[in-house]
């Protein structure tokens, strides 16, 4: 197993946490690529309209004798053939939210956090918990562990405090977020992540329950050889 070290807000080292290898072992990218895919067709508003036959205005009186004119035989102004006439087969609002299944899910989010761990946006903190809920300590903390564009916060439900709350609410780019709510997108589009010690510890317990039994037996060959 890996191990990271654990800081403090102020960057420095207080601690180590053990890391799972079921869980930070493997990188599945079309994996991911599913998963950021489902989530952002669920982002979609779908509230795209056209008007057809029925509800484009104008008469429905029939314009000309059927035959005997000359004339193209015509029942309305709103035929799509004519100018201002209605659309035929166009979009109407629809949800483009699908089905994934949860386990692919949970692979996903094992994946990500492999991603972030390898390249070294990934940061554990003892707590988030700052001693007042201010903006700026908060702002120099995020400086500390170099979280310069956009960063993550991802907090245990049972330790989210006050101060927490109110002091990172107000920064630009940066997004608080529970361990139980945290999705593979999220972790990918952020560029630094930072756990706090409880959040990882859960979220990791979590994951490594989820892990399909063929991965553990493999990751426990592993450790014997």
């Amino acid at each position: 197993m890996a191990n990271i070290d654990v800081v403090d807000l102020g960057g420095k080292k207080v601690g180590s946490l053990e890391l799972a290898d079921e869980v930070f072992g493997q990188v599945n990218e079309a994996l991911l690529w599913e998963a950021v895919k489902h989530h952002r067709a669920a982002l979609r508003q779908g509230t795209h309209a056209t008007k057809n036959r029925k509800l484009v205005s104008g008469s429905g009186k029939k314009l000309w004798k059927q035959k005997g004119t000359g004339r193209a035989r015509i029942g309305s102004v709103r035929s799509p053939l004519w100018r201002h006439g209605g659309t035929v087969h166009g979009p109407q609002p629809r949800s483009y939210e699908y089905a994934f299944p949860r386990k692919k899910l949970l692979g996903a989010l094992r994946s990500a956090l492999a991603v972030k761990l390898a390249d070294g946006k990934l940061t554990v903190v003892e707590s988030l918990e700052a001693k007042e809920p201010k903006t700026k300590l908060y702002q120099a903390a995020l400086k500390k562990l170099e979280a310069k564009k956009t960063a993550l916060l991802v907090e245990n439900g049972q330790t989210l405090g006050r101060n927490l709350l109110l002091g990172a609410r107000n920064l630009p780019g940066v997004e608080l977020m529970l361990n139980n709510e945290v999705h593979p997108y999220d972790l990918l589009r952020s560029e630094r992540v930072i756990f706090s010690r409880p959040a990882m510890e859960k979220l990791q317990e979590s994951l490594k329950k989820s892990v399909p039994r063929g991965r553990k037996s493999e990751s426990r060959k592993a450790k014997v050889a």
